[in-house]
């Protein structure tokens, strides 16, 4: 018998990708469908690629609208799932796309949000490096989830099996990415229209600001980094979607390439969606288009004493709403890989 999600928040970027992988979730049966100034409208107005769902009406966010789901996936903006996530009960899996439950410093929450902290829940990241092994144990049977930021899943993919490995220093870590404007949400904004981004490239969350930084300054404590200094830069470029990251930092003295690429590649060898690839070819964004894959290299800078670390991902997949459906997996005991592939779509 198919278990029964409620998607809230559907009508966004993130949750049309939700209601997408879920169509072709065989275990899962798409419920109710909210939206806050959408509710009323009707699906195909926000997401006429999924004709299947075109005519379902979004309804309004509330505790009965969400009563009799096993499942209920938030994908709203940070500050507001806290309250939806405390309405419902205990053994509703609740699996939460905001930033809200990621954080575990409420210091770091006032910091870089300006409220108070909701609550700490399991870190959706399946494949992050802890010190009893992958954190995907911690995500099996829970219900409550905190899926990633983008940003965040693509810096900590890129580096943490250095840090893991104690071959890389954290203390002067330098991450520049090039994002999709997709992940700033579908809310209108001057900079991200097409006639400002098309054909330029520009910086945002300049100096320390960006929200992502204490998220993965918290991914690399909890990768064995005693000290976490990050230079954190990303820029929007013209693509609809997709993350680059390129991250750098020191090795410890003594660390080889050899030493590097065996680490990156025990970090990845069993993992579905995180890829090492072959020397020489490097991450692109388009080879992850549309699907829950994360693709690295890793190569060392002699001159300089520093590892190079890319990751690409699909920021609604891997970086959002893949992660989500990888994670509500784990939490049911089903197979990982459930309505999600690591095949991308090209050209």
């Amino acid at each position: 018998m198919q278990m029964r999600v409620a998607v809230v928040g559907a009508s966004g970027y993130a949750g049309g990708e939700v209601l997408r992988l879920l169509l072709a979730h065989p275990d899962l049966e798409i419920g109710v469908i909210t939206g806050h100034t959408t509710a009323g409208t009707v699906v195909g107005r926000h997401h006429p690629h999924l004709v299947p769902l075109a005519g379902r009406v979004l309804q309004e966010t509330s505790t009965l609208a969400l009563a009799g789901h096993e499942v209920v996936v938030i994908a709203l903006p940070h500050g507001q799932s806290g309250a939806v996530a405390a309405a419902l009960a205990e053994d509703v899996l609740v699996v939460d796309l905001g930033a809200d439950h990621r954080l575990a410093d409420p210091g770091d929450w006032a910091t870089f949000y300006g409220s108070e902290l909701a609550g700490t829940w399991p870190y959706g990241l399946p494949e992050l490096a802890t010190a009893s092994g992958p954190q995907r144990a911690a995500l099996r049977g829970v219900r409550r989830v905190a899926v990633p930021g983008c940003n965040a899943t693509a810096v900590t993919l890129a580096l943490a099996p250095g840090v893991a490995a104690g071959l890389v220093r954290a203390d002067d870590v330098v991450a520049v990415l090039a994002c999709a404007p997709s992940g700033a949400g579908r809310a209108p904004a001057g900079h991200l229209l097409a006639s400002e981004i098309l054909g330029s490239a520009t910086p945002y969350g300049v100096g320390g600001t960006h929200r992502h930084i204490p998220e993965i300054e918290q991914n690399l404590r909890v990768a064995g980094a005693t000290t976490v200094r990050l230079s954190f830069t990303p820029t929007l470029v013209p693509m609809a979607r997709g993350i680059l990251a390129t991250v750098t930092a020191p090795l410890v003295d003594g660390a080889d390439a050899d030493a590097v690429r065996a680490a990156w590649s025990e970090a990845y060898a069993d993992e579905p969606f995180v890829h090492l690839l072959p020397p020489g070819a490097w991450p692109a964004t388009g080879s992850t288009q549309g699907s829950n894959a994360a693709h690295v290299q890793v190569a060392v800078d002699e001159r300089s004493g520093r590892v190079v670390a890319i990751c690409a991902i699909d920021n609604l997949g891997k970086g959002a709403a893949g992660a989500a459906v990888q994670c509500l997996n784990l939490a049911l005991d089903l197979p990982e890989t459930t309505g999600l592939t690591s095949a991308g779509v090209a050209p």
